[in-house]
């Protein structure tokens, strides 16, 4: 899942940005209102963070902007202003919760993965289940034919992704856009080399192979019947 951080608070956006890819979320920051909506606007995210109070735009601002231009992306408003006043006016500015500094990590992760679910229905489950493999989504385990399988952040990443779209192609640029942040090369071989390692995690653990390639299109993560093609 790809957010997008709005925090003009350079310790807590280091904070928030280092225990975010820690939990396998690829993050953009930017560290004031202008960047925030050319960002929002410009980019695929599955959850925005705003922060209130910021340089050159206030988060209010920046989600009557993005909303404005058809942005339905969910918005997780950060402010230290906690009064009823101030709720209100984020949650009609478009915001779709909102989180009163200071707050406990574990609780933002709570409410990114509340946003997700309403955002997506293949979010519902916590656990994802793809013939004899388990994916759970908020353990981050894996495993196979009751066999656990350890993945980097990265590898977790991915092979959530294509749980999520059990049984879709995933393009290239779907998955840069879910998985990767602005820093990734779109043009680099980083998504087959990811790819390739799952593969050997997943697949090398049972005679199924369960992650397929459609040349030309994409990547996808399904238990085919016998003769059914990949």
């Amino acid at each position: 899942m790809r957010l997008l951080l709005a925090e003009d608070d350079a310790q807590l956006g280091k904070t928030l940005l280092k225990g975010l890819r820690q939990e396998s979320y690829a993050v953009d920051i930017v560290a004031d209102g202008e960047n925030a909506v050319y960002q929002a606007l410009i980019n695929e995210y599955d959850v925005i963070i705003l922060d209130v109070m910021m340089p050159r735009r206030d988060g209010f601002s920046v989600c009557r902007e993005i909303r404005r231009n058809g942005t339905t992306t969910p918005v997780l408003m950060l402010t230290a202003r906690d009064t009823v006043a101030d709720k209100i006016t984020g949650l009609d500015a478009g915001g779709d919760d909102y989180l009163t500094k200071p707050f406990e990590f574990a609780e933002l992760l709570a409410r990114l993965r509340a946003l997700l679910r309403r955002r997506t229905a293949d979010l519902l489950s916590a656990e994802v289940k793809v013939g004899n493999l388990r994916v759970n989504m908020a353990s981050h385990s894996v495993d196979r034919a009751g066999r656990s399988i350890v993945l980097t952040t990265k590898e977790f990443a991915l092979l959530a992704f294509l749980a999520r779209n059990e049984g879709h192609v995933v393009s290239r640029a779907a998955i840069c856009a879910h998985v990767w942040d602005d820093n990734h090369d779109p043009y680099s071989n980083a998504i087959e080399v990811y790819v390739n390692r799952l593969r050997r995690k997943i697949d090398s653990v049972s005679d199924t192979p369960l992650i397929h390639t459609r040349r030309g299109a994409g990547y996808m993560l399904a238990e085919l019947k016998r003769n059914q093609p990949a």
